[in-house]
């Protein structure tokens, strides 16, 4: 059976213009809601990703972007659903553990740093204003996932000039592979 991939934006949500979006509009890609983009609340996106999964006809992949990935391990620690998850693209984790971060998201501290009962590929880039390429590359090595750099990319979002961003659907596909 084919997996259905779960789009996981971070704070505040992903525009038009983000590969998230582009992915979900270009190949009919599930997006996983949340009530508050601005003001998210840790359990409740917890409690919404466990449902997407749930409800999903089959397994899954998920594609998450800056506190998506924090979701993403937070929900992996505690979820008894990740059995149905085939793998994760975690891209531009957004750390939560700095002081600016921690005051804007209260909450998301500390970052889950159990490794992921699934495959998973994170993506970071070498000047991220949101996490430091050494903090990403140990939440990769935490979570038990292989770690890409895209090099100077930003936060790897509408402003990175990605556009459909092949090279990370194809990075997707190799999660997609049973």
């Amino acid at each position: 059976m084919s997996a259905t991939v779960l789009i996981l934006p971070g704070w505040q949500g992903s525009g038009p213009e983000h590969w998230q979006m582009r992915w979900a509009h270009l190949h009919a890609y599930t997006v996983v809601e949340q009530n508050d983009w601005l003001n998210p609340l840790r359990g409740d996106w917890m409690a919404r990703l466990d449902e997407a999964v749930i409800d999903a006809p089959g397994p899954v992949v998920l594609a998450a972007h800056s506190l998506g990935c924090i979701l993403v391990a937070a929900w992996a620690a505690v979820s008894r659903h990740t059995d149905r998850v085939r793998g994760a693209l975690l891209v531009a984790p957004g750390d939560t553990e700095v002081p600016h971060m921690r005051d804007r998201l209260p909450g998301w501290s500390p970052v889950v740093r159990q490794r992921l009962p699934f495959p998973s590929v994170l993506v970071g880039s070498l000047d991220d204003p949101y996490c430091s390429p050494e903090r990403a590359q140990r939440f990769a090595r935490d979570w038990g996932a292989q770690w890409l750099s895209l090099g100077t990319a930003g936060h790897i979002n509408a402003e990175s000039s990605l556009g459909d961003w092949p090279q990370g659907h194809a990075l997707l596909q190799t999660l997609l592979k049973d």
